[in-house]
């Protein structure tokens, strides 16, 4: 199997983006240290929607991602990542909820170890899977960059938010002969 490596720039550090000629296989954050030199290299069709998709995300115009993903990982591993996928946008859910949703809250830790061994970061949402008590724990990119996606969430929901306020309010001023004047003034 033939694979495709490029790196994405991020707010929250440099991805690494694999690649074979049809699926995503890996992305992971590394250190600006570990890339390799730039060479004139092909790029493979899901690298580039990949790294659009990336890009849309982080300016907060995209909230899930459509790219084909190859996995390889025992069965629970997959369940445990396929169950990642359904956390939405904006939400968080703990270990323990994401163990009782596989119908298995024995296999808290073993919820854990799938979920820190994912090997497509940000694409399947590990990030968005918190402590019981609402604590950020366990990343294996780190707490701040979890810590960052998680605020991104709040950002974009905080942004649209304001807008549609403002929108709402300056139609209401509008259509208001007081408010009006206090526009014109």
């Amino acid at each position: 199997m033939t694979s495709y490596n490029t790196y994405f720039s991020s707010h929250i550090g440099f991805i690494e983006i694999i690649t074979s000629s049809n699926a995503l296989i890996k992305l992971s954050f590394i250190d600006e240290a570990s890339i390799s030199p730039l060479t004139e290299k092909k790029i493979s069709p899901v690298e580039t929607t990949c790294i659009h998709q990336l890009d849309e995300y982080f300016k907060g115009n995209l909230r899930t991602f459509d790219l084909p993903i190859q996995l390889e990982g025992t069965a629970f591993r997959q369940s445990v990542w396929n169950a990642l996928q359904t956390i939405p946008f904006g939400k968080t859910t703990s270990y323990l909820q994401l163990s009782k949703q596989l119908r298995n809250v024995k296999a808290i830790r073993a919820v854990g170890t799938a979920n820190g061994s994912n090997p497509v970061a940000i694409i399947i949402p590990c990030h968005r899977v918190i402590g019981s008590n609402g604590d950020l724990i366990g990343y294996a990119g780190e707490l701040w960059r979890k810590k960052w996606l998680l605020h991104l969430r709040s950002y974009v929901c905080t942004w649209r938010a304001n807008i549609i306020l403002t929108v709402a309010f300056c139609f209401i001023a509008a259509s208001c002969v007081n408010c009006t004047k206090l526009f014109l003034l």
